[in-house]
């Protein structure tokens, strides 16, 4: 696998809304921040999914409680994206030589 390094996309923005970035070797301080933030971020929108799927099975819910929490889906929904994107950058791109080898392997299949 290759080992090029790419900058991390962090969980968190400038004060003007533009992305932030870390070079690093994913070991230090502010990985370990960023690890934390990524983690809450993941667990609050799973939170979050469960109450939308309770108010929605609720026949008394108003359009304004509706709003409010798909306005907050929304925001979870941007964190997640970010968290994706951020992890996906990170994947080690795999060589010439292990792209073929991988095409040649029989798929394999859990039980």
């Amino acid at each position: 696998m290759s080992t090029t390094r790419t900058a991390r996309l962090l969980p968190w923005s400038t004060p003007d809304g533009n992305p932030c970035f870390l070079l690093g070797d994913g070991q230090g301080y502010l990985s370990r921040v960023a690890d934390r933030i990524e983690s809450v971020q993941l667990d609050m929108a799973g939170e979050l999914l469960d109450h939308a799927t309770d108010m929605l099975a609720d026949r008394k819910v108003t359009p304004d409680q509706l709003r409010f929490v798909l306005a907050r889906m929304s925001e979870a929904l941007r964190d997640v994206h970010r968290i994706a994107e951020s992890r996906g950058a990170r994947m080690p791109v795999p060589d010439a030589d292990e792209e073929e080898d991988a095409a040649s392997r029989p798929a394999e299949v859990s039980p």
